[in-house]
């Protein structure tokens, strides 16, 4: 439907139409928890909320994607101990309430085009789509930065999910045709518009991950420990963002193999975020596609975060005419494929991939060209 058709459908309900976009991060993964550089933006699929305000403080959601129905009292949130989608409301209701926002109840009608677990940040979007809606059924408003922060805090305390700040801060504050080049210590954002010679392709690879459920917490436990022996040769360490190639490698003998590789992909993950916003501003493909595959080969064999279909399907898109690199987005374990395409092929490109990728699926994939798109908020009439 678009958004015309949702707009319209939303004002027969008398409801307010909210929208969230997710997010490709084209490179920089598993960098933001170590307050590294990232370099993202949001893609034209979104998760839209039709808000109707309430009389009490009964919040009711009705999931269209998971055909599930739900609702919770604004006066009794707590984390939940086995969180699922609903956590995720929850948790941002709560962080408001925590900020002094007195909120009131809502029926809210959730559908989304982003793939469950697929790396795109169906979570965030959700999130932030919450965020907007209720704050905006209570008169109120935050900056986006604020926002981000408090979604972040959300799906720490009630989803279990100790993610980066990455996510949020580019569903609030994205801006169309560009990528965000993100200091995720500092939070200043850079901005780069993307060539229309460049094409970009996500390709959902059918394995679905569960980042409360998979290593993903433990990834980053790694670089914690990471840190505190990298502090214990230099004190000014305090995350792995402040560790150099030299410094890594005086501390390798210490760190043990696999708390070393850890190490070491974020701390070259970082340098090729640079390298990669730089290849962007100069519509250098060539050097923007190896920057990816190298950002993949590091996930994979020193991140260890990829997996067997992931594999196949990163090894099916590189070997298409007019692919310059291709990489798994995400936190792992599963999710989607971003392949960096020449725009002249990306049709060929597209329906090459889908075809071959879809005989080893069995079924048809996900696949799907994504352009920058704008920020969440509300939906009006123009």
């Amino acid at each position: 439907m678009n958004i015309a058709g949702r707009l319209e459908q939303a004002s027969r309900k008398g409801a307010r139409l909210f929208q969230a976009p997710g997010r490709v991060n084209i490179i920089g993964e598993h960098t933001d928890y170590s307050e590294g550089l990232v370099l993202p933006f949001n893609t034209g699929l979104y998760t839209w909320i039709e808000a109707m305000p309430r009389n009490d403080r009964i919040v009711r959601l009705r999931s269209r994607n998971l055909d599930d129905v739900r609702s919770f009292s604004l006066d009794d949130v707590t984390p939940p101990d086995d969180p699922d989608w609903v956590a995720y409301v929850m948790g941002v209701s709560a962080e408001l309430e925590q900020e002094g926002f007195r909120l009131q109840g809502a029926d809210l009608d959730i559908d989304g085009e982003i793939p469950l677990g697929g790396g795109l940040s169906s979570s965030a979007s959700l999130e932030v789509a919450i965020a907007s809606a209720m704050l905006a059924l209570a008169g109120s408003s935050l900056p986006p930065p604020r926002t981000a922060a408090l979604c972040q805090r959300a799906e720490h305390r009630y989803a279990g999910v100790n993610c980066g700040i990455m996510d949020q801060y580019s569903v609030a504050a994205g801006k169309p045709g560009q990528a965000m080049l993100l200091d995720c210590r500092s939070l200043e954002a850079e901005f780069v518009a993307l060539p229309n010679t460049l094409a970009m392709i996500v390709t959902d690879s059918g394995a679905k991950h569960e980042l409360a459920d998979s290593d993903y917490n433990d990834r980053r436990h790694d670089c914690a420990e990471a840190t505190r022996r990298f502090a214990e040769l230099d004190s000014s360490v305090s995350t792995l963002r402040d560790v150099s190639c030299d410094l890594l490698e005086t501390g390798a003998e210490r760190l043990g193999d696999k708390i070393y590789r850890r190490s070491r992909h974020v701390v070259t993950e970082i340098e090729r975020v640079t390298k990669a916003f730089n290849a962007i501003a100069a519509s250098d493909l060539d050097e923007l596609g190896a920057l990816v595959s190298a950002s993949h080969r590091s996930l994979r064999d020193d991140f260890e975060v990829s997996c067997e279909e992931i594999e196949a399907l990163v090894a099916i898109a590189d070997s298409c005419t007019g692919v310059f690199g291709s990489r798994m987005i995400g936190g792992g374990f599963g999710g989607c494929v971003l392949s960096i395409v020449a725009a002249e092929h990306a049709a060929a490109v597209t329906a090459d991939i889908g075809d071959r990728y879809g005989r080893l699926l069995g079924k048809p994939p996900w696949i799907h060209p994504v352009e920058p798109a704008a920020a969440a908020g509300e939906v009006t009439m123009s």
